[in-house]
């Protein structure tokens, strides 16, 4: 019940209007008048199918072509199915008493034999007073045409709509709609299927859900084709899918273009078997199978072998699996596992006893039945031929259930049951309509009320709201676009080796569903083509990175075809077939294989940790020589060793290192306010103190010797005075410079993140860099002049001269301090901070052990060297 066209003629038809009743318009053709199957009644509901007729001749092919393609006359058988499914709807309308009471619906069906002329012709003769055609003009008022149901192909349904819209007649569509265009105006129609963009969404949803990147499409080379294209070459792309090819299947002519159409089949077939795509999405109108079904016949034919590979079809709803008559014994195996959107349909209990019932002896005017009969079953019926009858002879008493699924099916096929509703739609609309309008007069017959005539172009506004169950409970209605509310199911296609076939619903399309809900589908269900070992198939263009790789597109190749780089460092990728690479969150790092992120460890030197202890230890040991020495030195304060070069400066420079070591403590633990603001410029302050101490007492040496030769006037600068305001303003510069520094960018607890790949650091910021490097570089200056000055005097004659001490302790300090500024800018986290502590100690314990070991090495193991007469003796033995 096609109402769709393979072939397609646009036959110009003047307008023809008759002035009387017994004039007879005909248009002459070479053609038989379009077939139709009458049944009378009050209202009229019109269909024009194509059971797919094709007439062939002329073929070329490299082997001996079928013997049934030589016949003149070939149908689908698969599509009768549509009439028994129009006549099943009427006789169960006429039969329930409470639809359309006192009112009978009788139904035309026209074979547009599969021509745009035919098409126009059957539309007009709906037209017309029934057994002439009279364009434009009818006689009487009986079988008043109520509405029609076709096409099933796009180009069909257009062809029929221009027409049906002058008289405002409504068209249900059980097909594709109609590709519109600037020239055509909005025609009214009715879509029985679900709109388009439920199987544009289905598909990618069913790619998406199986991972399939990598496909290929076929499609018809008309304006469905290039819509479909249109549409969804870029949704997919936009979704990560691509198309290895999109081929077009040219369109179906007469015998001039069918062995192009072959040829150019059977390389499209090719691109397929060579193609790495293992998934391929078809999309075409209702007679799509019968052709495509030519293409690897013909390719075998020419190549004499057949490749095993498997191919994964995902068909639309428009396409059903579908034979010809000589097709009959054409393998199946390309198909088995195929995937197919089909419109929702339910099982209606009776009709399968309905369709068995069928027989050709109790036709009652079905034209139809006869041809399908013999080409369904291979048989001849006697009483057609004139000439001697070959082959099989027809009984008539054939069973429909013997037939493969590929020819006939007895359950109701979503075509089918489109048919059914549209047939049930208006009936309820009529019925609508009846209801509000009120009886009038002078319309009633022996059959009761009846509607007028001039009153049905009004059903339009009644099938818009149309809203009802049917038989089995679904719902039916329309959106405002004219497209029935309804969903898709999702079948597999399984045949067998026999040619049997059937259909398994695996998922579905729900668009009332909530969106989580939407697409469904049962894997363990599906049954896969045989040469993926019933494993779910791969379609893709590269194979898929891993987890801590993204890709790289391939130059010149789509966005599928790309190669695998590792993540860069920092980088992570936690899913396969990543773009590109992703950084962690601030507190966490990837890990060695860089596939996700771990979370970094808090950081910083504490007192609990090896390193802090050790350090704390130094500082605390040193601290407490130092208070060692001090309280020797105190013990022996009135003896020259400790008298000498200023004994004030002696303390105070011990105290000064006492805490130079105490400071680094503030350096360990975790890093607080108090802490940061006090620990660099404590550091800062304290060891210019001591430098500035060591300062003073070179200058100290250098003009004791000066004052001692005759006639000097050095004498007035020696003197503690000189050696305290050295050691006051040196420092006082000191705490300048560290003042400035809280005061305009002082240090503060900070997080470093950064740093260390895999630690988050609480550290103390320094603030000013410049001014933190100013302190270093001021606390070197005051050393570099020590040192240059201790050298200078470090020959002088004096017999405590502490001038060589102090370039030695000048000269650690100089040298800790110097591998200090690189060894500090190459570490990170707390071993920066170690770094300094060890300066701070290094350089503290050089100028402690340099400068006042020789001295307790006297006070404590040579207290007899410790004393004037022992001095003044060794001085004038030395004279």
């Amino acid at each position: 019940m096609k109402s769709i066209l393979v072939i397609l003629q646009l036959v110009f038809l003047p307008h023809m209007v008759c002035k009387v009743c017994n004039v007879q318009c005909r248009i002459p053709s070479p053609h038989p008048p379009p077939q139709k199957y009458h049944q009378p009644g009050d209202l009229i509901i019109g269909e024009i199918v194509s059971q797919a007729r094709f007439i062939f001749s002329s073929f070329t092919f490299t082997k001996e072509p079928p013997p049934a393609l030589l016949e003149e006359l070939v149908i689908v058988p698969k599509n009768y199915q549509h009439i028994l499914a129009l006549e099943y709807a009427v006789k169960e309308i006429n039969e329930n008493s409470q639809l359309l009471p006192n009112v009978t619906l009788g139904f035309h069906i026209y074979d547009s034999y599969l021509s745009a002329k035919w098409t126009y012709q059957a539309t007009l003769l709906f037209q017309s007073t029934l057994d002439r055609f009279v364009p434009n003009f009818r006689c009487g008022v009986q079988n008043s045409l109520t509405a029609v149901i076709g096409g099933l192909d796009s180009e069909v349904s257009l062809y029929i709509a221009t027409i049906l819209d002058i008289y405002k007649i409504p068209q249900l569509i059980y097909g594709s709609a109609p590709v519109m265009n600037d020239k055509t105006p909005g025609l009214s129609f009715y879509q029985m299927a679900p709109q388009e963009s439920q199987q544009y969404m289905g598909i990618l949803s069913l790619l998406l859900h199986f991972r399939w990147a990598w496909i290929g499409g076929i499609v018809m080379n008309n304006d469905i084709g290039e819509r479909f294209a249109h549409i969804v070459v870029p949704l997919f792309s936009k979704n990560g899918i691509c198309f290895a090819f999109l081929e077009k299947i040219p369109s179906f002519n007469f015998v001039s273009g069918i062995n192009d159409m072959l040829e150019m089949g059977a390389k499209i077939h090719d691109t397929i078997i060579a193609s790495k795509a293992n998934v391929v999405v078809a999309y075409g109108e209702s007679y799509f199978m019968t052709i495509f079904r030519w293409f690897p016949y013909v390719s075998q034919l020419e190549h004499m072998s057949e490749n095993p590979k498997g191919t994964v079809w995902i068909m639309t709803a428009q396409v059903e699996f579908t034979s010809l008559v000589y097709q009959r014994t054409w393998e199946t195996e390309s198909f088995h596992g195929a995937l197919s959107f089909k419109i929702h349909s339910s099982n209606i209990p009776s009709f399968p006893q309905f369709v068995a019932s069928r027989i050709p002896s109790n036709r009652r005017g079905d034209s139809f039945i006869m041809p399908f009969w013999q080409q369904a079953f291979g048989c001849t019926f006697p009483n057609v031929v004139v000439d001697n009858v070959s082959g099989d002879i027809c009984t008539g008493w054939e069973k429909m259930e013997s037939l493969p699924g590929t020819y006939f099916e007895l359950s109701m096929t979503g075509h089918s049951y489109s048919i059914y509703n549209a047939v049930y739609a208006v009936a309820h609309a009529l019925h609508d309509m009846s209801s509000s309008v009120p009886k009038r007069r002078g319309m009633v017959d022996e059959r009761g009320p009846k509607l007028q005539n001039q009153q049905l172009w009004q059903l339009h506004q009644f099938l818009r709201v149309i809203s009802f169950n049917n038989s089995v409970g679904d719902k039916i209605s329309f959106n405002q676009n004219g497209e029935v509310v309804a969903g898709l199911d999702i079948v597999n296609w399984i045949f067998s080796l026999n040619q049997s076939f059937r259909s398994v619903k695996v998922g579905k399309v729900d668009p009332e569903s909530p969106a989580d809900q939407a697409f469904t589908i049962s894997e363990d269900d599906i049954t896969w083509h045989n040469w993926f070992n019933q494993t779910q198939p791969l379609s893709i263009c590269s194979e898929s990175c891993a987890p801590g790789y993204s890709k790289i597109v391939k130059e010149g190749q789509l966005f599928c075809c790309y190669d695998c780089i590792l993540c860069p460092e920092g980088k992570i990728s936690n899913q396969n077939d990543m773009n590109d690479c992703q950084k962690c969150t601030d507190g966490n790092y990837p890990n060695k294989n860089q596939d996700f992120c771990i979370p970094k460890t808090v950081t910083f030197l504490a007192y609990e940790e090896p390193l802090g202890i050790g350090l704390a230890c130094f500082s605390l040991s040193f601290a407490l020589i130092t208070v060692l020495i001090l309280g020797a030195f105190m013990k022996h304060h009135g003896t020259p060793i400790v008298k000498a070069n200023n004994r004030n400066l002696t303390y105070t420079l011990l105290i000064s290192l006492l805490l130079c070591f105490l400071c680094t403590l503030l350096f360990i633990g975790r890093p607080e306010k108090v802490t940061c603001l006090l620990r660099q410029t404590a550091f800062g302050i304290i060891f210019s103190a001591a430098v500035s101490c060591v300062l003073a007492k070179t200058i100290t040496v250098v003009l004791a010797f000066m004052a001692t030769r005759p006639g000097s006037k050095m004498r007035v600068w020696v003197g503690k005075r000189l050696a305290n305001s050295i050691v006051l303003s040196c420092s006082l510069v000191q705490v300048g410079i560290c003042m400035v520094w809280l005061a305009t960018s002082p240090p503060f607890p900070d997080v470093d993140m950064h740093s260390v790949t895999d630690e988050i650091i609480l550290e103390c910021n320094e603030g000013s860099v410049t001014l933190f490097y100013s302190v270093l570089g001021y606390m070197g200056f005051l050393a570099i002049i020590s040192f240059i000055v201790a050298f200078l005097a470090r020959k002088l004659p004096d017999s405590f001269n502490e001038a060589k001490f102090i370039t030695f302790s000048m000269l650690v300090f100089c040298s800790v301090w110097l591998s200090f500024i690189p060894s500090y800018l190459s570490t990170k986290g707390k071993y920066m901070i170690a770094v300094e502590i060890f300066s701070i100690l290094a350089s503290s314990a050089g100028v402690l052990g340099c400068i006042f070991s020789p001295k307790c090495y006297i006070i404590l193991w040579r207290p007899e060297l410790n004393n004037r007469e022992e001095l003044i003796r060794r001085k004038y033995r030395k004279n």
